[in-house]
């Protein structure tokens, strides 16, 4: 492994650039707007250690690290971070038939219930950015004459039960 003599500094700068590459400058703005003095140094660890340390490193091209970013959080169920990666994803090149597969995959692996629930959450996801799945053409269907009840024949007598 090779070690990095960039400085914190350094190493905030490249990771606020490759954030807002992947998130968007309005959801990077909203992040960093809303820091406290109680959450101020946790925006900047993330930024370096996870946009700067582990998101620029060459192993990985960013599709590939959407996709795994995408099934981590269905099988963690971490869904307001999943929907967040939804919407990041067409940023690094991913389209809604690729979000599709990575959750056809992921619930291979983590489940049923994880897997409807990625459904239900990303398109509810992928409807508020603009990009809703579209709806199945419905077949038309004849009409067709309902069926007159048949009567039941009341019993007059009750059953008698046998006796051994």
């Amino acid at each position: 492994m090779k070690a990095t003599n960039k400085s914190e500094q350094q190493r905030y700068a490249a990771g606020m650039k490759v954030r807002r590459r992947v998130l968007g400058e309005a959801w990077v703005k909203k992040a960093t707007d809303s820091s406290t003095t109680f959450t101020q140094e946790w925006q900047a660890q993330i930024t370096r250690s996870v946009w700067c340390d582990v998101w620029t490193r060459p192993g990985i091209d960013p599709r590939t690290r959407s996709f795994m970013t995408l099934v981590l959080m269905i099988s963690l169920g971490q869904w307001d971070e999943f929907n967040l990666h939804v919407e990041a994803a067409f940023n690094n090149g991913l389209t809604q038939d690729d979000i599709k597969e990575a959750i056809l995959h992921a619930a291979a692996y983590c489940g049923v219930p994880a897997g409807n629930h990625a459904f239900k959450e990303a398109s509810a996801t992928l409807a508020k950015i603009g990009r809703a799945p579209k709806a199945l053409a419905q077949p038309v269907r004849k009409k067709t004459k309902a069926a007159k009840p048949t009567k039941v024949a009341k019993a007059t007598k009750p059953l008698k039960t046998p006796t051994a």
